[in-house]
């Protein structure tokens, strides 16, 4: 499957429809009919003909073929402007799958609609010390294990990187503003009820979340039994399908942190 960056605001659904498309006939693109009218044109500048425009229609991006058709594509040696013109030069058969208006390309600023909100990007970082007494709790999964995060609320650090990273993209603070540890109100707090919050705040701006990257620090526990249950408490929280939201776990070789505590990182993505 082959994408193009200039259209950022694609689908699961129409990627699924055009995957589903080229494993039946080993090649789909997505297409939208025209609205104009089209005009061929001579060297002079002259009106040469009009197409008839119901046989006419835009493609977009992404376009899907099957691995053996792709690998004979590539090593054929020609060219042409997209890889569904390359697959029609070499005599293969694409299937046109119905496209997305909302699926536009942005070349120039004005390609953006004045209705649409600008993309913003923000990152968010946080860290706690581990402590006896005290529960584990990471992406909303409490975590079975000798040792909790030490913190105000239930110090769920990569919540709070994942709050921080939304309100960073908007320029509205940090969680400390937002949710001070001077405030008893917030003492023990449930981060998952506090990341409802900030995704209500995005939301009021006019933006949501288009998806998440976030990576956990951690020497001790093995977290990868629980990054499913994270993924899916992130994304119910925010609003969006867990597709869209990547927990990745690793270690600092006994660097860093070094077992005494726990770090996480996330970009973020709003539109």
């Amino acid at each position: 499957m082959v994408h193009d960056g200039a259209r950022p605001f694609v689908t699961a659904e129409l990627i699924e429809r055009i995957a589903g498309t080229a494993a039946e006939y080993g090649a789909a693109i997505p297409a939208i009919p025209l609205k104009d009218t089209v005009k061929f044109i001579d060297g002079n500048g002259f009106s040469a003909g009009t197409p008839e425009r119901d046989k006419l229609r835009a493609v977009q991006t992404p376009q899907a073929f099957r691995a053996d058709i792709y690998t004979e594509m590539m090593l054929s040696g020609r060219e042409a402007t997209d890889d569904a013109g390359l697959a029609e030069i070499l005599g293969i058969k694409v299937k046109l799958v119905d496209g997305d208006r909302e699926n536009i390309k942005i070349t120039t600023p004005e390609d953006i609609p004045a209705d649409r909100p600008a993309l913003r990007i923000g990152h968010g970082y946080d860290v706690h010390i581990l402590t006896e007494g005290r529960k584990l709790v990471i992406g909303g999964a409490e975590i079975p294990y000798e040792l909790g995060l030490l913190g105000h609320s239930d110090a769920d650090v990569l919540v709070h990187a994942v709050m921080d990273a939304m309100l960073g993209a908007l320029a509205l603070g940090d969680i400390g503003k937002h949710f001070p540890d001077s405030d008893p109100e917030y003492k023990g707090a449930d981060s998952i009820a506090l990341l409802r919050h900030v995704d209500r705040m995005v939301r009021e701006q006019g933006y949501e979340v288009s998806n998440l990257d976030c990576t956990i620090n951690a020497e001790k526990p093995k977290l990868a039994p629980y990054i499913a249950q994270m993924r899916e408490n992130i994304a119910r929280a925010v609003g969006i399908p867990a597709e869209r939201v990547s927990v990745k776990a690793t270690t600092e070789e006994g660097l860093g942190l070094a077992g005494k505590g726990i770090g996480a990182t996330c970009v973020c993505l709003l539109r």
